[in-house]
């Protein structure tokens, strides 16, 4: 009697691939949604503008190296220091170093801002991010992260991770000596399963989204029984890919 689960699914064609793609793109252009003011953007642009309201102050970017030629840092006009660091070495990165580890490269509280664009997924311990991060912050400091509730699985085998609003939640509050001050996924898909099952239908119909920011005060210290004394190499044997 054959398993109600193939170990290995039908193929999709070369021909019934194409005219997916095909339909797909075709919805793509004819929905147009214009997410230049979604909210995933305008949250970065109230970190930026938080930054402009203030004395200059320092800024750490985590996870900086140049990638798909973005390069954050044109975006702040107003800072005493603004330092980029990356676990490799590469345009726009000032520190080689593990965001696990923060605090061994920098002085405590002394960054005003901290940012991340398009990292936490790739983090193994965001929990223990977020402990290190609030170390380094100065109290009453911003910090935003920009990752993806949906996203294809990239630069593995270090993608680990999807957030939701409710995550945030759990990883900055005051406990870990923050308070979240706006959070809103955005950037609009849809999710288009190919197959049959009973689980899957309506699916597509269902609301899902490609990013999520957070903007997030540091109001004091974590506390001190969170604590993951764990080194990434305890855990993985893989490295983040160079390239």
């Amino acid at each position: 009697m054959m398993s109600e689960f193939s170990e290995h699914p039908t193929p999709i064609g070369p021909e019934k691939l194409h005219a997916a793609f095909a339909l797909f793109e075709a919805a793509r252009t004819l929905i147009g949604l214009d997410t230049s003011q979604d909210p995933y953007h305008k949250i970065f642009r109230s970190f930026i503008a938080e930054t402009e309201r203030r004395p200059a102050g320092r800024i750490l970017e985590v996870g900086s190296r140049a990638r798909s030629g973005n390069i954050y840092k044109g975006g702040f006009r107003n800072y005493k220091e603004y330092v980029g660091l990356d676990i490799i070495e590469g345009e726009n990165v000032d520190v080689v170093g593990e965001i696990h580890q923060l605090s061994k490269y920098f002085d405590v509280e002394s960054f005003d801002f901290v940012y991340s664009v398009s990292t936490f997924e790739h983090l193994a311990m965001p929990w223990k991010a977020v402990l290190e991060i609030n170390k380094v912050m100065a109290t009453g400091g911003w910090l935003y992260i920009g990752t993806h509730p949906c996203w294809p699985a990239h630069e593995r085998p270090w993608d680990f991770w999807r957030f939701s609003e409710e995550g945030f939640q759990v990883l900055l509050n005051r406990m870990t000596g923050f308070e979240i001050v706006e959070c809103s996924a955005g950037l609009p898909c849809a999710i288009v399963p190919f197959g049959h099952e009973e689980s899957m239908k309506g699916l597509c119909e269902q609301p899902a989204n490609l990013g999520i920011s957070v903007i997030a005060k540091k109001i004091g210290p974590s506390d001190r029984r969170l604590a993951w004394d764990v080194d990434v190499s305890e855990i993985l044997e893989t490295t983040y890919p160079s390239s």
